[in-house]
């Protein structure tokens, strides 16, 4: 059995449930899945260590912080990310949460787990009212270099992206890989899905779609990596 926990302080988690199970459901129909699927809410730390991989989901990265703290499982949920290295996957807030900097923070700065070597700019398109849904070509979802994917339905509402790489050339561990790219109206491309090792992050917010591909995906990460440790 694995179990797939979906921290639930704040924000989308139950969305990221629902579409995690009927990813398993996908998965268990269509392809040969090594190991049955479990899915559970994480608000404790009791909760997280019976976790083989987590989503940490879109809402308020400072306020999902804050809770984290005050619910005492910032410790913990560093130690899942940057000691035991499971898989982990972080939407829009989660994204910041995993992230080692972020900027345009609020007043005092906030917490971070941390994981990926970069630096976020937090809201980067703007406030609500400039959230927008817009079709983004995800190059991880091709089967193969003949058949590729329809692009995918993403959601951005305050949406940061990653602005720096923190990684130096020699610097030990997993490199950083670029996943997916917006288009920017000024220099360069907006990175709007990013994986290093263990953690994978994106910018947009595939669970308030109908859209399982991005999970289904990722479950498969996580049972690749699961079998071969």
């Amino acid at each position: 059995m694995v179990t797939v926990g979906v921290l639930a302080l704040q924000g989308g988690f139950a969305e990221h449930l629902g579409l995690l199970r009927r990813a398993a459901d996908y998965l268990s129909s269509h392809r040969e899945l090594p190991l049955p699927v479990d899915t559970t809410e994480v608000r404790t730390k009791e909760e997280l260590a019976v976790c083989d991989a987590l989503i940490l989901p879109g809402g308020e990265s400072t306020t999902l912080s804050l809770v984290a703290a005050q619910s005492g499982l910032l410790e913990p949920l560093r130690e899942f990310v940057k000691v035991s290295r499971k898989p982990v996957w972080g939407t829009c807030a989660g994204l910041i949460l995993l992230c080692e900097q972020a900027s345009a923070t609020k007043r005092g700065g906030q917490e971070l787990i941390g994981g990926l070597d970069v630096k976020v700019h937090r809201n980067h398109f703007g406030r609500q009212l400039q959230s927008f849904v817009q079709d983004v070509n995800l190059p991880f979802l091709d089967q193969g270099e003949t058949e590729k994917s329809a692009p995918f339905p993403a959601v951005f509402i305050r949406a940061p992206v990653v602005d720096q790489m923190l990684q130096q050339n020699d610097s030990p561990g997993p490199a950083i890989e670029i996943m997916a790219k917006f288009p920017s109206h000024g220099d360069g491309d907006n990175i709007v899905a990013i994986r290093q090792g263990n953690v994978f992050g994106t910018s947009f917010h595939p669970e308030l779609t109908d859209d399982i591909r991005i999970h289904v995906w990722w479950l498969e990460q996580v049972m690749r990596t699961l079998c071969e440790h």
